[in-house]
């Protein structure tokens, strides 16, 4: 999936892994990273083939790889994390 490859590799992704990483040191349970995001992506990618519902691999990665990434923003600003998230994956998305 070079798609995702991209994802995982780019720039701003990897800052803001970074940033919650850093946020979230002191968690014990459900940390945003990406242990987190790749569970998401292969419970998700298994609901599809169970519903058969036919959404392409790669974008059921892209998409959980991304659900969470503005959790940075949010510790930050107070934006809400889906809202900074859409804003980032739109630059995240059309990079890759």
């Amino acid at each position: 999936m070079k798609r995702v490859d991209r994802i995982i590799k780019h720039p701003l992704f990897m800052k803001y892994i970074e940033k919650t990483d850093a946020h979230e040191a002191e968690r014990i349970f459900c940390r945003h990273n990406m242990e987190h995001f790749l569970s998401v992506a292969r419970i998700a990618q298994i609901l599809n083939l169970k519903k058969k519902l036919k959404i392409r691999k790669d974008y059921v990665y892209a998409a959980a790889l991304l659900h969470d990434i503005g959790r940075a923003s949010q510790y930050e600003t107070g934006m809400p994390h889906d809202k900074a998230g859409g804003l980032i994956a739109e630059t995240v998305l059309t990079d890759c």
